[in-house]
């Protein structure tokens, strides 16, 4: 099985959530590259669970370069990470594999693989192997710096509740919940609270802005800036719909009031949109990207669910004891802007824009 993103700086993960430690080898990167540990650290931190309203799992994150990396800079050759699992409680998933989960990748992975698999905490598709993702992104992030490029993310929506858009710059109003927006981070956080305390999970949203992509960024059709970062953030666990610009609301529009205008600019045309049609035809168009990413409620809730005993085919109830996430958005703000930094690296390094 291969989980690898990108195509001239690519991103290889390894590891199982349960396993000795999740890493990742990244190929591609210039020699010369300043690799900042504290960097890595603040942005695993926004991964990192701590706030009452994520798991109680801890794990400290400490990035281990094993190599790719002397005297603090990149060496051109394949950088390889680890981060070790120190706070794994593998007990949590006796009941694993002969009572596979409901909305999980038990059975299907068990059958992939003909029953070899480590399912423990979702093995090798847990979110466990966001940590190393998020520590890549770090390293690729100063590139894209040089070129312009902004990424911003927060917490978009949780159930009904809307954010605004974040805004580059702007802190969190609420930093438990990745929110900038102060005037629905109370209510926010009553809703999660009130479906913890029910035993129960809520879907979210992460909504991500970003600007000053180099015009003509992307390639045609199926590696465009839009249909790449859409296959890499579906593959952010528990994505279930990713919109670009109006996403679904385009339904409803007119051509009038969809289409943006080219203007003349003091450093040649741009684009003026109110949509956030970042992409034309899968090239930056120079005009912000707006992306939109629902991730559904959590799977994992200490409530009985219904499954199947695969010794005895007698239909049972399994309930998950591990430490889990009530809503994934929060933690899935940091996941979300990583997959961003490495698809755009990887597009800007095939588009030439890259130069170390």
């Amino acid at each position: 099985m291969r989980m690898r993103l990108g195509e001239v700086v690519s991103t290889t993960l390894f590891g199982t959530s349960h396993g000795p430690s999740v890493g990742a080898i990244v190929e591609g990167l210039p020699a010369g590259l300043e690799v900042d540990q504290e960097t890595m650290a603040a942005a695993l931190a926004l991964r990192r669970t701590g706030g009452p309203l994520t798991s109680t799992r801890k794990e400290t994150d400490d990035v281990i370069l094993r190599s790719g990396v002397h005297n603090g800079r990149t060496t051109g050759q394949p950088l390889v990470l680890e981060i070790m699992n120190n706070d794994a409680r593998s007990s949590d998933y006796s009941f694993l594999p002969n009572r596979p989960r409901p909305a999980h990748q038990d059975l299907p992975m068990q059958e992939r693989t003909e029953g070899h698999a480590d399912l423990r905490g979702g093995g090798s598709s847990s979110a466990r192997l966001t940590a190393p993702l998020v520590a890549a992104a770090a390293i690729m992030r100063p590139l894209l710096d040089n070129l312009g490029v902004k990424l911003t993310a927060h917490l978009g929506a949780i159930g009904t509740i809307e954010a605004m858009l974040p805004t580059h710059g702007a802190p969190f109003a609420d930093v438990d919940l990745r929110c900038q927006d102060g005037g629905v981070v109370e209510a926010m956080r009553a809703l999660v609270e009130a479906t913890r305390s029910d035993r129960n999970s809520i879907g979210s949203r992460v909504d991500l802005v970003v600007s000053g992509l180099p015009m003509g960024l992307g390639e045609p059709w199926f590696d465009g800036v839009e249909p790449a970062l859409a296959r890499a953030l579906m593959a952010v666990p528990g994505a279930r719909a990713i919109e670009v610009g109006q996403g679904v609301r385009a339904l409803r529009m007119l051509g009038s009031e969809h289409h943006g205008a080219w203007r003349q600019g003091p450093n040649g045309p741009t684009l003026q949109s109110e949509v956030g049609e970042g992409a034309l035809g899968g090239l930056a168009s120079g005009a912000d990207l707006v992306l939109r990413v629902t991730l559904k409620p959590p799977s994992s809730i200490p409530r009985p669910q219904p499954t199947i005993d695969l010794q005895t085919s007698e239909e049972v109830d399994v309930t998950v004891k591990g430490r889990h996430d009530p809503v994934l958005a929060p933690r899935g703000v940091a996941v979300v802007e990583a997959m961003a930094v490495l698809v755009l690296t990887d597009l800007a390094a095939r588009g030439g824009h890259l130069h170390g």
